[in-house]
Parts: structure tokens; C-alpha cells; sequence
């Protein structure tokens, strides 16, 4: 297994190495260096791009090594989000410690917190994180979690210290021996053990072609949790599992009873099933000792066996995170827009002895807590006033001042309903206070505080300048001779441009639609111009909210903003966003320029009025279903975006979050790749190895998620995804249940396998497809998706492809025409898109042999 640095899911701690007198080389490379924290009572991982609802299984690995060199490990708590998890302590410098908790994830993400309590520095080694089928452990659930200590999970038998885990163990759990069955012996098998309809665990056949046995009519022995946290109160889930591993005689026979702390599990007596996993579970109340017997029946020829066993601390989830809606994660993004430390880690509001400095909570009897006051006067904060705040929609007050922001007041505070105190005194804001705002503190119903804003207007309009007049006579002196010399200026220019576009329509036949990008650098106050102080916006991405512009000739602009808190990284960004207004692709949206400017990040893009391939397929959109051959054409423009981004550009540009939202649609519903190049526009990254996954969850290459290595074969995958949305109509995830969902290429692997194409396809078409081609596309997409990134076509190779299932569906519309067949293939009629840069098409050599369907005979 490959394991990554853990940059990228924590900020506070420090790294170090073990002493050299405890490096063997036995020890696995994890357990070489660990990361401590000195600083700060509790200290979270956030491990994120998860699957709300879904079971995970995490776990925490711990050797001290004597890194400080103090000689005395510490002891420290653990926590799995808000609910404690287990002590952390160890008997000796040299000792390991490890620990399972199988939790269900309440959000898209899971944290992992450690908590000092003033018994030496918390430290970890490794972090584990393997997502579990939903089915499996069905005794966890959103209310309670099953966490393993001590190595509490044993495959029976061997004596000899052996582990069984991944690869044979495909969820990668750790079995080991148990050696306290007195006078057992071992019996094993070869075969293949198989797991039963009804299994809920999974056992490894390896786990189950072993067993312990005595030579007697029964097993005894007793197990006790060495746990100091158990008690009276506390619970034990126990799992043990059997499976036959002779061929028994006919005149001989294994039976036995299966008796706990003197009580019997079985109703009926039991005969464990050849090679046959089976199993018996149960919940008992914290003991500092357990007696386990099995012991065989009278009729019984053959004495008792068991192979493997399970013992789990049951932990109920009794404290509720934050507003599992968007207040947490809101506070989350609030931190990294304005990259605050402090002591803000792990949840907001929960345990109330970790609350964020700065926050109040209000704790329901049942029920979520929620934020009602946020105090975040003199927190050094600087740039725009984070949009995320509109989602703390509890928040009574609000304090921002004496801090270095700056911009406009932002509508949305005026919408939080329940916000009573706003202070924003002591900043650089600038423009008009909203009039809602100015509303709500003349009714009374808001105490508003702006003073110290020298550049902020109270009464709501527009705003006249602060400098001082110029006597009238010398201004008409000084601005008429200029004023005469810039208009004959503009005159020559405009004459020299009416000629040269004269002469270039009369050699080209169209005008050259590039000129309307201008590929400039813009000031902020630019950007403030053009988009009315950013008063209409239109989206919001991962890097910030998007606003409608016009640049001075009119055409429409989409600005997306995002607002740093230092200038770290400005000539990176620079550099890149020079770069990405020279790369013109008529299925590209086109980069009409960027912003770097003091703190403010911004990239000025064409606009594109018919909105994302998403909303046309989710149906959110009011236009006509989309044909497949509307949707093949789409699909073919999105690939031959992302090849000149992987070939023409140099070195290549790999765009990192492919995906229905990020293919933007012209009015004739030519398709144009969105947002390429801004992952590495907005970071510091050059190299093609990332320390957090960067794309969509659905999307995300699981190659890519595995290594943190990216390369264009990433973009194939999530093209894939793509194109199967384009065949299905579906999301990436589509949901079976209320508890369980599948991802979209599974779902159509598991259709196509029985050669079902039709159950697949978008209803919305009508049927009215050639289903050759949708087979085509429909292999070609299962390729793109292929785990394994060598396996999957070039981006060159897609595009063939996907012209010839063009071709397939063209040649059945021809047939349909010469039959005197109409069809109507207008959808939302709309204006003229803003540009779109023709290039040569160029043909590439290479295909996928697609697997023939039913249909393709």
C-alpha cells in the first residue's frame, strides 16, 4: 500500500522523526516519522470529498519512537468529529497503538480530531480512510459507531503471530492470532471458503481456512477488554464466525452450543455449513471479563470449532455537529477565504469546551447547535466580505470590525432574517450601503455601525468623490486641449480600424471575432465598472462567486472573483493567467483577461447565455430535451477541447475538474470547455503531483485519488463520466435507496453485461436514436472510466470515436429523410454567443476496438 504526505488535510503541527535507537528494519516506513502539536488544545485532519450518508472505515495509527526524546509517551484523546473515540496512551517508548471506528459520514466530510489533556503533546503516525459497502456492518448507523482497540479482531488457529489484511482483506482490516485457548489445536483447509446470501461482514475466505479446535467436547476461554474507558454503562459488539473446513462422515457429527457470560446464543443446537461462512453477533454491557464456551451437544461425535471473532466498543453519537446543513461548512469556508488559525479547528460549535474563539452557540435540547454571534472584530481579517457568510442563517450578531476589508457591502446581509447587531466600522469598505440594510437600521429592526469607512456612502446612492475641486477656469484650461488631442486620437484609430477590418472581411468573408476579447490585465476598479459593483451574480464555482459584466463594446462577460488574504503566490498567478489568454480554441471559453490586484484575484471570461450542459440534462433548464445527435455533437466539441488542451498546449494543460457543469453551451448548443487551467492559476503548484485531490466527487479519477498523481488520463476518466451522463441523462451517483447509491459507470456496466442498452438510455430522447450508436458511445465512455489510467484511450483516440458514432446516427437521419421523415431540432432560440475562435480540426490516428453489442450484428 502507498501512502501520501498528509499536506493538504491539516495546517497546524510539526513533523519529525523517530530516535534512531528504535529504527529496525522491520518497522514499515509509516511509523518513521509522525506529526505532533505543540500548539492548541485540539487539533483536527479533514478528510473531505466524501459521500454523506455512506460508511467509512478510519484508522489511526500511533508509535512515539521516543521522537521528543523524553522517554515518556503522552496521553491524549481522540475524537471522530464532535463524539469521543478513544484514550490514546502506551506502555512503553517502543509500543505501538492503532484503533478502527467504522462510523457512517454525517456530511461530506469526516474529521479527525486529537485533544490534549495536558499529559504530554498528541502525536500520529498514519491516517486511514477506506470507504465500506453500506450494507456491511448494519449495526452502524447515523446514531452510533463501532470502534476497535487493542487489536481486537482475530482469525483462530495459528499461533505463529501471523496478520491477515489487505490484499486479502479487500477492506483492509487487520486480523491477527489469538493464543489463549487453552490446549487448542489447528485445522485448515485449502479451499475456497465463501461468504452466504445473508453475510453483512465480508470475511475473507483466508480469514476463514483456518480454525481452532480442542481435542475435547468443548472450547473455553475468557477475554478480557483491557480498556480503562469501559464501564457499567458501556457496550460490546461481539462477532463470531464458524465455517466447516472437513469433510465430515456421514455416521459423524459437529454440533454445539454457543454459550456467552452463561448464556446461550443459539436457539436451536448448531452445525457449522462446508465452507460456508455463518456467523452469530450480539450487543453485551461492559464487563471487565467475558467467558466464552462452546460446547459440543450429546449427539455430538466431533468437538466445537470457531475461526475468527470480532470484539467492538460500541460508541453512541450523542453530540450533534453544527447545523449539519451549510452553517459548518459555511464557517469552514469563512476560514480558508480569510486563512484565520486561531483555535478554529474541528466543529464550530461542539464539544463546547473546543468552540471557535470568536463564536456563540446556541445548544437546543434536541437538535443541532447553531451560531448565533460571531465576534470577529480585530481578527486581522483582509480582502472582500466572504459571500459564505449569507449561510449562517441563525446569526443574531455580527461583528467585523477593525479589520483591512474592503469592497462593497454585500446585499445578502441585509437577507439574514435573524441577524439584529452588524458592525463594520473601522474597515476600507467602499460604494453604497445596500438599501435593505439602511431599511433594517431605520425600522429598528438592526443596529448598524459603518463609521471609519472613508470611501462608504450612507445614503444609498451613488457615491461622489471625497478629492478636493479644481478652481473651473483652470479645469476648462487644462481639460479642453486635451480633451480636443484625445478625440482626434481616437478619431485616427477608429479610421485605421474601419479599413483594416474593411480589408480583413473582404479576404476572410466574416469578421475576425478575436478582437472583441482584449486579453488585458484589468484594475479592480475595472472590474467594478463593468459589472455595476458586482450587482448581478450568476454562479458560484469552487473559486468564487461569478457576476455578469459588460465590457465597453457591449459584449457580455462572465468575472470570476476570488479575493486572497495576502498577495502569496501573485506572480504565479499572474503568470498563468497571461498564459491562458493566449490559449484560443473555438470549443474553449475564451479568457478575455484577469485581475491581480493588491488582493484581489480575478479572470474575465466570455459569456455563455444557454448556462451549463447540467441544467439541460437534469431537466432545470425549460429548453427541448436534447437530441442524441445534439448530444453527441456536444460531446465531440467538449473532447476536442480537452485534446488541444492535452496536445497543442505546451507543456500540456491538464484541466482537473471535467464535468457536465464545466461544459458551458453556446446558442446553438456548440459545447466550450469552462474553468481549464484555474487550479494551477490559483495555487502554487508545478508539478503534477497535488497533495489533495482537486475535481468533483463522481468525476474524480480514483487512480488520481489513490496517488495524488494527475496526468491527462485524469481527464479521460471524468470524460467518461461525462459522456454517460450524456447517454442516461443520470447523475454521477444515482441513488438506489434512502441509504445506498451507485455510481453511474457501475450502473451501466451491470446493464450493458445482460445487453440491455434500451434501460440505460434517457427516456427523454423518445427512443429516437440509432442504437449502434448509442452502443459505441456507451463503450467508448466505460473505457474512458477504466481504473486503470493506462487502460483508458488518448483524448485524440475519443474524438474518432466519437465521429464515427456521429456518423452512425447522421446515416440513420439521412435514411429517416429519404423516407420523407421532418424533424424539428430547434431548441431555445437566443442571442449570438460572444465568440467563438475557429481553428483548423486536425485528425488523429488511433482507435478503441468497441466491444459489439446485441444490436450490432
Amino acid at each position: 500500500m502507498i501512502y501520501v504526505s498528509d499536506y493538504g488535510f491539516i495546517t497546524p503541527g510539526e513533523n519529525r522523526g523517530i530516535s534512531s535507537d528504535y529504527v529496525k528494519p522491520s518497522l514499515v516506513k509509516r511509523y518513521l516519522n509522525l506529526r505532533f502539536f505543540p500548539h492548541g488544545a485540539r487539533n483536527c485532519y479533514t478528510l473531505r470529498s466524501l459521500v454523506m450518508g455512506n460508511k467509512y472505515l478510519v484508522r489511526a495509527a500511533f508509535y512515539y519512537g521516543n521522537y521528543d526524546g523524553l522517554g515518556k509517551p503522552p496521553v491524549f484523546d481522540l475524537y471522530m468529529g464532535t463524539s469521543y473515540w478513544h484514550e490514546v496512551s502506551f506502555s512503553d517508548a517502543g509500543a505501538f497503538n492503532w484503533m478502527d471506528i467504522i462510523v457512517v459520514a454525517p456530511d461530506d466530510y469526516l474529521q479527525v480530531c486529537l485533544v490534549n489533556k495536558g499529559m504530554g503533546n498528541p502525536f500520529i503516525s498514519g491516517l486511514d480512510l477506506r470507504p465500506l459497502k453500506n450494507t456491511l456492518y448494519p449495526e452502524v448507523n447515523a446514531t452510533q459507531s463501532l470502534v476497535l482497540v487493542n487489536s481486537n479482531r482475530f482469525h483462530m488457529g495459528p499461533t505463529d503471530g501471523s496478520v491477515i489484511r489487505y490484499p486479502s482483506d479487500s477492506h483492509d482490516r487487520i486480523w491477527t492470532t489469538y493464543n489463549a485457548i487453552p490446549n487448542s489445536t489447528e485445522i485448515s483447509s485449502t479451499s475456497v471458503i465463501q461468504n452466504n446470501l445473508r453475510d453483512v461482514y465480508d470475511v475473507p475466505s483466508s480469514v476463514m481456512q483456518n480454525a481452532a479446535t480442542v481435542n475435547s467436547s468443548r472450547i473455553d476461554f475468557s477475554w478480557s477488554p483491557s480498556d480503562p474507558s469501559v464501564n457499567i454503562s458501556s457496550k460490546y459488539f461481539f462477532i463470531f464466525y464458524f465455517a466447516e473446513l472437513q469433510n465430515v462422515r456421514s455416521n459423524a457429527v459437529r454440533q454445539f452450543d454457543i454459550i456467552i457470560n452463561n448464556k446461550t446464543w443459539n436457539k436451536q443446537p448448531y452445525t457449522p455449513t462446508f465452507q460456508v461462512t455463518d456467523y452469530f453477533s450480539g450487543i453485551l454491557h461492559g464487563m471487565e471479563n467475558y467467558s466464552v464456551s462452546l460446547v459440543a451437544t450429546k449427539n455430538a461425535t466431533l468437538p466445537p470449532i470457531l475461526n475468527a471473532m470480532e470484539m467492538y466498543l460500541v460508541k453512541p453519537i450523542t453530540m450533534v455537529a453544527t447545523d449539519p446543513g451549510d452553517a459548518a461548512r459555511a464557517m469552514m469556508a469563512i476560514q480558508d477565504d480569510f486563512g484565520v488559525i486561531e483555535n478554529w479547528m474541528g466543529d464550530p460549535c461542539t464539544p463546547k469546551a473546543f468552540i471557535w474563539r470568536g463564536l456563540n452557540c446556541s445548544y437546543p435540547p434536541a437538535g443541532a447547535s447553531k451560531i448565533m454571534a460571531l465576534n470577529l472584530s480585530s481578527f486581522g481579517l483582509v480582502g472582500a466580505i466572504s459571500t459564505n457568510f449569507r449561510d449562517l442563517k441563525a446569526l443574531q450578531y455580527l461583528d467585523l470590525s477593525h479589520n483591512n476589508l474592503s469592497g462593497p457591502i454585500p446585499n445578502f446581509l441585509g437577507q439574514l432574517s435573524s441577524l439584529m447587531f452588524l458592525d463594520l466600522s473601522s474597515n476600507d469598505l467602499s460604494g453604497p450601503i445596500p438599501y435593505n440594510l439602511l431599511q433594517r437600521s431605520q425600522n429598528g429592526s438592526l443596529l448598524l455601525r459603518v463609521g471609519d469607512n472613508a470611501n462608504l456612502c450612507a445614503n444609498g446612492t451613488a457615491c461622489r468623490s471625497g478629492r478636493k475641486k479644481i478652481n473651473g477656469t483652470l479645469l476648462v484650461a487644462i481639460v479642453v486641449p486635451i480633451a480636443a488631442a484625445f478625440a482626434l486620437f481616437v478619431i485616427f484609430l477608429l479610421l485605421c480600424q474601419v479599413l483594416k477590418g474593411k480589408a480583413k472581411r473582404n479576404t476572410t468573408g466574416h469578421e475576425d471575432k478575436s478582437a472583441l476579447l482584449e486579453n488585458r490585465e484589468f484594475s479592480y476598479k475595472e472590474l467594478k465598472h463593468i459589472t455595476n459593483n458586482f450587482s448581478q451574480e450568476i454562479g458560484k464555482g469552487g473559486f468564487g462567486p461569478v457576476f455578469l459584466g459588460y465590457l465597453e463594446n457591449g459584449n457580455p462577460v462572465a468575472v470570476k472573483v476570488r479575493s486572497e488574504s495576502s498577495s502569496q503566490g501573485g506572480k504565479e498567478f499572474l503568470a498563468e493567467a497571461r498564459h491562458l489568454t493566449r490559449i484560443h480554441h473555438k470549443n474553449l471559453v475564451s479568457l478575455a483577461g484577469y485581475c491581480k490586484d493588491r488582493n484581489h484575484l480575478a479572470l474575465v471570461y466570455e459569456y455563455m447565455p444557454e448556462g451549463n450542459l447540467q441544467d439541460h440534462l437534469r431537466a432545470t433548464s425549460t429548453c427541448k430535451p436534447l437530441s442524441w445527435e445534439q448530444r453527441l455533437q456536444i460531446a465531440l466539441d467538449a473532447a476536442q477541447g480537452l485534446e488541444y488542451l492535452h496536445i497543442a498546449c505546451k507543456p500540456a494543460l491538464i484541466h482537473r475538474d471535467v464535468k457536465s457543469r464545466n461544459i458551458l453551451l453556446t446558442t446553438d448548443l456548440g459545447a466550450k470547455i469552462a474553468d481549464f487551467g484555474l487550479t494551477k492559476a490559483f495555487s502554487d503548484s508545478e508539478t503534477h503531483i497535488t497533495t489533495e485531490p482537486a475535481g468533483t466527487m463522481g468525476y474524480l479519477d480514483p487512480e488520481y485519488f489513490r496517488s495524488y498523481h494527475i496526468s491527462e488520463k485524469s481527464d479521460l476518466y471524468s470524460f467518461g463520466v461525462v459522456l454517460l451522463e450524456l447517454i442516461t441523462g443520470h447523475a454521477p451517483v444515482i441513488p438506489i435507496n434512502d441509504s445506498m447509491s451507485i455510481h453511474i459507470g457501475e450502473w451501466v456496466h451491470q446493464s450493458l453485461d445482460h445487453g440491455n442498452i434500451e434501460s440505460i438510455v434517457d427516456a427523454k430522447m423518445g427512443g429516437d436514436y440509432d442504437i449502434n450508436s448509442v452502443w459505441k458511445a456507451a463503450d467508448l465512455a466505460l473505457h474512458c472510466k477504466r481504473d486503470a489510467s493506462r487502460e483508458r484511450p488518448t483524448m485524440a483516440e475519443v474524438v474518432a470515436q466519437l465521429k464515427e458514432c456521429l456518423e452512425l446516427e447522421n446515416r440513420r437521419d439521412g435514411r429517416r429523410r429519404s423516407l420523407g421523415s421532418n424533424g424539428d431540432d430547434s431548441t431555445c432560440p437566443g442571442e449570438a454567443s460572444a465568440l467563438e475562435i475557429e481553428e483548423e480540426e486536425k485528425q488523429h490516428d488511433g482507435e478503441i476496438q468497441a466491444a459489439a453489442g446485441p444490436a450490432m450484428r
